[in-house]
């Protein structure tokens, strides 16, 4: 056996509020990894409610990697949120037509891109997401926390704005496991090495066949 099923969409049994949201998710423009899921009580399968301002003309994408755990009321809020602020006002008087629509502001509102969570990364509770952010591989974010910025790999976060807390592994470490990249081995050879994958001996990590 080589885990679950990552095409299940619920792999617990009797435990809907855990979702691997790969199964789920219809928007193209909402790019989920393997195994990653969504823990919600109270309706698991619909993440994308959680992605907001994401209209189809602004055309960002929300990348996902594999191995990543959601907590409930995770949200990511898009480039389609910002207001162009070079202007007196920043109120979007021409999208209201009925003679406004001429008014358009100097220059666009800001866009920054695709946001992008790494892979093996932990988003704790009601964490917020703002756009174009990207989160690295194996990070942590602690609950209720508001990214504004780009996390590093391996370290936690935390704070409004979240603030670096501290850094999880050494720099050696860290540059070591971003070689290894666990995360793309086939799911057989992951399953045989759990038990160093869940540790913390870098060395043992290396040798895994």
């Amino acid at each position: 056996m080589y885990g679950p099923d990552p095409k299940n969409k619920h792999p617990m049994v009797g435990f809907p509020q855990v979702c691997f949201i790969k199964n789920t998710v219809s928007n193209p423009n909402i790019i989920i990894g393997d195994y990653t899921y969504y823990d919600d009580p109270e309706d698991s399968e619909n993440f994308e409610r959680n992605v907001l301002y994401h209209f189809p003309f602004v055309g960002d994408r929300l990348i996902i990697g594999k191995f990543c755990a959601l907590a409930r009321g995770v949200k990511f809020i898009m480039n389609g949120a910002n207001h162009a602020m070079e202007g007196f006002s920043t109120y979007p008087f021409a999208i209201f037509a009925n003679g406004w629509q001429t008014v358009a502001p100097e220059e666009e509102p800001p866009h920054k891109g695709d946001t992008v969570i790494g892979n093996d990364v932990w988003i704790g509770y009601k964490t917020v997401i703002m756009p174009g952010v990207q989160v690295g591989d194996g990070a942590i974010i602690a609950a209720k926390s508001v990214v504004t910025k780009d996390v590093l790999p391996y370290t936690v976060v935390g704070g409004n704005p979240a603030r670096l807390l501290r850094q999880r592994f050494t720099d050696e470490v860290i540059d070591a496991l971003l070689v290894i990249a666990w995360w793309h081995w086939d799911i057989g050879k992951i399953t045989r090495n759990l038990d160093k994958i869940v540790a913390a001996d870098i060395e043992a990590l290396r040798t895994c066949i």
